[in-house]
Order: C-alpha cells, then structure tokens, then sequence
C-alpha cells in the first residue's frame, strides 16, 4: 500500500512526522510504549484498502520531534488534536480515533477533552493502572538506567510498570534469540519510554474520569492478558456502559502484531455500525 509521510505542527511548534495511505473515512491510528510509525503497520495496510489511515509518531518519538521538558497528556492530546484536525481538513470528515496500550490512554484522553472532530474511539488495553506516585520511583528507576544506557536496567524497569509476568519475559527472550535490535532504533525507543514515564507519573488512576465520553466506542482486549489489565478493562467498561467490549480468546497485550487482520476486522466493523456525523 503506498504510503506518504508528511509533518503536522502541534500547538507548542511541536513537527510531528504522521504516515498516510489509503482512501475512504479517516481513521487515527495511535502507537503505545516502545512503538513508532511501524507499530501498527499490518493494520494500517489492511484497513487501507477502505479507509484513509493517519499513523502520527507521537513526541519523543523519532522521527517526530523530541522536545525538551517534562512531557504531560496535555502536551500529547494537543499533539493528537492537530493530527485530527489535519486529517479532518484533508478529507472533510470526523475520525475514527483508535489507540493501543498507551495510545490508547492518551486516546481517551483526547476524546474526553476535546471531542468534537472524533466520530468513534476504540481503546485496546490501554494500562490505566500505571499511573500516578506509584510510577515516579520506577520513572527514576528508568532514568538511571538509561543515563547510563543500561538496557537490561531500563527493561526491568519497565517490566516493574507494565507488570508483564516473568514468564512471559522469558518467552519474549526466547524468541528473540541472538537477534538484537538495531541501535538507533533501540535508542529511539528508550527515549519515547522515558517520555512517557515521565507523563504516566503525573496522571492519574481514576478510571471513572472517562465517564463523560459520548462517542461511540469501542473497548477491546486479550483473554490471555496478565492482571491487572483485565481487571481495569472491566472497570473501564462500566464506566463507559454505552462501550461495545470485545475480548479475542487465546490473544494478548501483542494481538496487533500477532493477530493484526483480526483487529482489522474488528475495527471494520466497528466503523461500518457508527452513524454517518
């Protein structure tokens, strides 16, 4: 699928790099933790063939720009209202705002503050639990580590976050084998962690805040996710009661790498059942 990137500025001059391909209705496609450009390629290219697919790096995320400061949501839901406005202005519609793990948080955020150009959202796991005091140890924790470019350092850190269970860290390593990341790309990574640590340490816990989302939306998860993740899916789910929630058996916190046409094909339906605005 041909694809062309292109620059949008945020409120603060922020340059955000935002991938395009496809024709048909708008859809925001927001990475997580660790991602970039690529982490929802399989996706993007499959709902592309029907839809117009925006995939922004978000700040502190190359090639985006990486500002200096202290990074908030605030600063990230103004970065992801410019990247609506401008695909708003490109095809004349409202979007389709979807987000993944921390995209997903920051989607809600973006929703619940500023709605008026998102037709629909949907949230796959994004990990509300890891937020607030309890993370500013482990933000500390991770900026050591990456001061001294510490990768195993960082990564337990980071594991101490997202809570993701020692045997599945085993496996993950298992399957990685001799390979080892490219440098750059790994540096760039550890750098969005850091950003995004520092943004998760300033937010908040309270789940029943996303109460006042009107939208149509859409919660998605893994059956095989570790806890607390299901457990905050569930909260999150009552408190948005008009949310259609759909758990795939047998699938992850990776399902949009492992399983990437069978979110595709939730999100496609999905956006077929969202009234025209």
């Amino acid at each position: 699928m041909n694809s062309h990137d292109q620059s949008v500025e945020s409120a603060d001059g922020t340059r955000l790099v935002v991938r395009r391909l496809g024709v048909g209705d708008p859809v925001v496609l927001v990475h997580g933790s660790g991602g970039g450009l690529h982490s929802w390629a399989a996706v993007a290219d499959d709902l592309a063939h029907d839809h117009e697919v925006w995939l922004p790096a978000r700040r502190g995320y190359g090639p985006s720009d990486v500002p200096p400061g202290v990074k908030s949501f605030r600063d990230e839901t103004a970065d992801l209202v410019a990247v609506i406005e401008t695909a708003r202005r490109s095809s004349g519609r409202p979007v389709h705002l979807v987000g993944a793990s921390y995209g997903a948080t920051l989607a809600l955020h973006t929703t619940s503050a500023e709605p008026r150009d998102v037709r629909s959202l949907a949230v796959f796991e994004p990990p509300l639990f890891a937020a607030g005091a309890e993370i500013a140890p482990l933000l500390n924790r991770y900026r050591a580590a990456f001061e001294r470019d510490d990768a195993a350092a960082m990564a337990a850190a980071l594991n101490d976050v997202t809570r993701v269970p020692a045997e599945v860290v085993a496996a993950i390593a298992a399957g990685a084998g001799d390979r080892r990341p490219d440098p750059v790309e790994a540096r760039r990574s550890a750098v969005g962690w850091l950003h995004d640590l520092e943004a998760l340490a300033q937010d908040s816990t309270d789940i029943t805040r996303w109460s006042s989302i009107a939208v149509p939306t859409l919660l998605l998860a893994g059956a095989d996710t570790w806890e607390p993740m299901p457990t905050t899916m569930n909260a999150l789910a009552t408190t948005i009661p008009a949310a259609r929630y759909v758990v795939w058996p047998g699938q992850s916190h990776f399902v949009t790498m492992t399983a990437p046409a069978l979110v595709a094909q939730a999100l496609r339906r999905f956006f077929a059942g969202v009234p025209v605005a």
